[in-house]
């Protein structure tokens, strides 16, 4: 019996000492931060600060693009997954706000960011921004003599089967740029984008691979971003690569990051959020993201001025509460004319093609604060949603 009660009493203890986790595995907990493929660079190099300077260990998880990040977190939003979410911009930023999946967070470093960028993304700091730049058309100058300078000439044979966009329903880019078509057309853009796809638009699922496409020759037009000819100075001294604003208007881009609603740490995400506007963080962005830094002690490289001039055109956007209304709509119908080849008048029968109106244009003109502000940062960037 003694042998037998031994032998139970050994048992338990092994059970018990095989349940007991290293005191240094419970002193480190983990931070899950949700975002896009195209940001690895930059995490690469800062993540390892904040996890030195934290004592955490955070778990990147990369997700295609922008949209494809925050459809993931709005099928998860009963049960978080994600503490931190990076590389949702303006384009996606009423869609997060009404899906519920953010907690609001103002961090310290908040201070360093222009009045501007604050107004004109989230003042409520659902999302703090990060980074910013502006969509344009990129080309390479030994391929292309002489680029489109309007919307209308993507519309020309000569241009057919040439171009290449993201689709707005999982990337941030193509999102800006089907905004960017709406702010120029107005409520006539569903016939620019039919007379687009009967030109042969190439459609991708994100930037990545429509930049892969672009650099292999495979289409010699590519909606990107403003930078790209700075990227092409700073990582490989070439001139090489051009870009252009259409209509000589700017869409500018503003990417922020927020915390997951729901998420189990809460502080540390707060601390990442603040991270990520510090002058550490920040000095690592533009040959990273090639976009620009919001703190404005942080100032970019000198090849950024390479970069296209955002001064030089006039700066068009949306009004936040005409996104939060429309958003959802303006997708269904792209998603109508481009992937179930419905038309213009099917979608929105009192429209007629000959009404080109110009008000939306003039409507959807920054203010003159913010063209003053943006005057005096050239704008652009590198890669991504």
């Amino acid at each position: 019996m003694k042998k037998v009660f031994a032998l139970l009493l050994l048992a338990v203890l092994a059970v018990s000492l095989a349940s007991v986790t290293p005191a240094s595995a419970q002193e480190t907990p983990t931070l899950t931060v949700y975002s896009y493929n195209s940001i690895e660079p930059w995490m690469k190099k800062i993540i390892p600060i904040f996890e030195k300077e934290y004592n955490v260990k955070v778990n990147l998880v990369l997700l295609g693009d922008a949209g494809q990040v925050l459809n993931r977190l709005i099928l998860e939003k009963n049960n978080p997954r994600a503490d931190v979410v990076v590389g949702i911009d303006n384009s996606y930023l009423q869609k997060a706000i009404q899906a519920g999946v953010l907690e609001p967070y103002k961090p310290p470093n908040a201070k360093y960011i222009p009045e501007w960028i604050i107004k004109n993304f989230d003042p409520n700091f659902y999302l703090t921004p990060y980074d910013y730049g502006a969509i344009a058309i990129v080309y390479k100058k030994n391929v292309v003599k002489n680029p489109p300078k309007t919307f209308n000439d993507l519309l020309k044979p000569e241009w057919k089967g040439k171009l290449i966009v993201e689709d707005p329903r999982t990337s941030s880019t193509g999102m800006a740029f089907l905004l960017w078509t709406i702010a120029v057309y107005g409520d006539k853009w569903p016939y620019f984008w039919a007379d687009l796809k009967k030109n042969g638009v190439i459609v991708v699922k994100g930037w990545t691979a429509g930049w892969e496409m672009w650099d292999k020759n495979q289409a010699p037009l590519f909606v990107s971003y403003a930078t790209d000819p700075a990227y092409a100075a700073c990582e490989d001294n070439s001139t090489n690569i051009g870009a252009v604003f259409l209509n000589n208007t700017a869409y500018v881009q503003i990417e922020g990051a927020g915390i997951v609603k729901g998420t189990k740490h809460l502080e540390l995400a707060k601390e990442f959020i603040n991270f990520l506007i510090s002058k550490t963080a920040q000095k690592a962005l533009p040959t990273t993201q090639w976009m620009y830094p919001v703190n404005e002690e942080v100032k970019p490289p000198a090849c950024f001025n390479y970069a296209l001039n955002v001064s030089r055109a006039k700066v068009v956007s949306i009004p936040s509460s005409e996104l939060a209304k429309n958003t959802n709509k303006w997708l269904n119908e792209w998603t109508a004319i481009m992937v179930e080849g419905k038309s213009p008048e099917e979608i929105s029968p009192t429209a007629t093609q000959s009404q080109t109106s110009t008000t939306a244009s003039k409507k959807s003109i920054c203010g003159p604060a913010l063209i003053i502000a943006l005057a005096l940062v050239p704008l652009i960037l590198w890669r991504r949603h």
